[in-house]
């Protein structure tokens, strides 16, 4: 402020209302919110959603198919068959391959990127959920969630060619390009890094106070690792030495996170119908920038980091069916072609 009183009384001024409305822009935030509503319909659940970059194709998963959508338009553009119980897309771009978790049967769907076409399945671990390509070791990973290890496939030729013992159950994982694999431990609220070339578990790190880990994203350039946890926190931890740089509040209900390099910005999707956005002030300094309403049972998400879009998936519920002592906690029923995709943009 003393330099600012040195200048001219009407420079000063103009400064002084350049400054304010700065500092107004930055804590009002992004201005994330919803711009779009793709209305697909079907029946069944969902879970992860891919977005593939090349193409700008949408990939999400619908309990036993894989739709593919247009990610600018929402105009469908084909569907893999026979995913009984699936969980993730993952896509190895390289290859012309992708690769999708099928939880209930305990597989791999391949398929060919440009025609969806199966080129095949190939037996993992029991339940496999998240699923991605590491770019350094040229393999697709499984997490498989009842047999908790990770199944390694070689991406060229979709074989298998090894597991690893996790200890516990697996939620998301992410590569660093640069030879390792992070992957959230939800049951035991650790972190995991794997050496995906030798196939064995390099470290594993305590994600107290998070709890239930799910969700996982990466910042490569600072290396800080992203992880949602069940108890409405955000945990953001150094990929190197696994200590805990910050917490930071979210939403109820997280199950997936992601990061825009571009913009320094987190993104934790909540089912309670709120998206989470943290910025990264330094890799050293966190805080929250922003709430964005979203809807209900949004809790998994994908990020377009060109456009800097990030597109999520719900539909609308019903009741929940009575308790019974497999299923104390129901999930309430999903009620018919009310599946959409939320485009959230500033």
């Amino acid at each position: 402020m003393k330099r600012l009183a040195q200048l001219h009384p009407a420079r000063a001024g103009m400064t002084l209302v350049i400054l304010l409305l700065v500092t107004s822009s930055l804590a009002a935030g992004p201005g994330y919110h919803v711009v779009k509503t793709y209305k697909l319909g079907g029946e069944g659940g969902w879970d992860y959603l891919t977005f593939d970059p090349a193409s700008r194709r949408l990939y999400l998963s619908r309990s036993t198919h894989v739709a593919v959508i247009e990610a600018d338009s929402g105009k469908p553009v084909g569907d893999i068959p026979d995913t009984a119980g699936v969980h993730g897309i993952a896509l190895a771009p390289e290859f012309g391959r992708g690769f999708v978790s099928d939880g209930r049967d305990g597989t791999v769907t391949i398929f060919d990127l440009k025609s969806l076409k199966v080129l095949g399945k190939i037996p993992v671990g029991d339940n496999p959920d998240a699923i991605l390509y590491d770019p350094s070791s040229k393999r697709v990973f499984t997490f498989n969630g009842r047999s908790h290890d990770s199944t390694a496939i070689d991406a060229a030729k979709g074989t298998v060619v090894g597991t690893i013992k996790l200890n516990g159950k697996p939620e998301f994982a992410v590569s660093d390009g640069a030879g390792e694999v992070f992957v959230n431990i939800e049951d035991s609220s650790q972190l995991v890094a794997l050496d995906p070339a030798r196939l064995e578990v390099k470290s594993r790190w305590p994600l107290a106070p998070c709890e239930e880990p799910t969700g996982l994203a990466i910042d490569r350039k600072h290396r800080r690792l992203f992880s949602g946890c069940s108890n409405k926190l955000m945990a953001i931890v150094d990929a190197d030495s696994g200590k805990i740089i910050s917490t930071q509040p979210i939403g109820d209900g997280v199950d997936a996170t992601a990061f825009d390099a571009d913009s320094s910005l987190a993104f934790a999707s909540c089912g309670e119908g709120v998206l989470t956005v943290v910025h990264e002030d330094s890799p050293d300094k966190f805080s929250v920038a922003e709430n964005v309403p979203t809807e209900r049972g949004a809790r998994t998400m994908t990020l377009d980091p060109e456009h800097h879009r990030v597109y999520l998936v719900t539909a609308k519920f019903g009741p929940p069916p009575a308790a019974t002592a497999e299923q104390p906690r129901p999930r309430p029923a999903i009620l018919p072609d009310t599946f959409v995709v939320l485009v959230v943009d500033r």
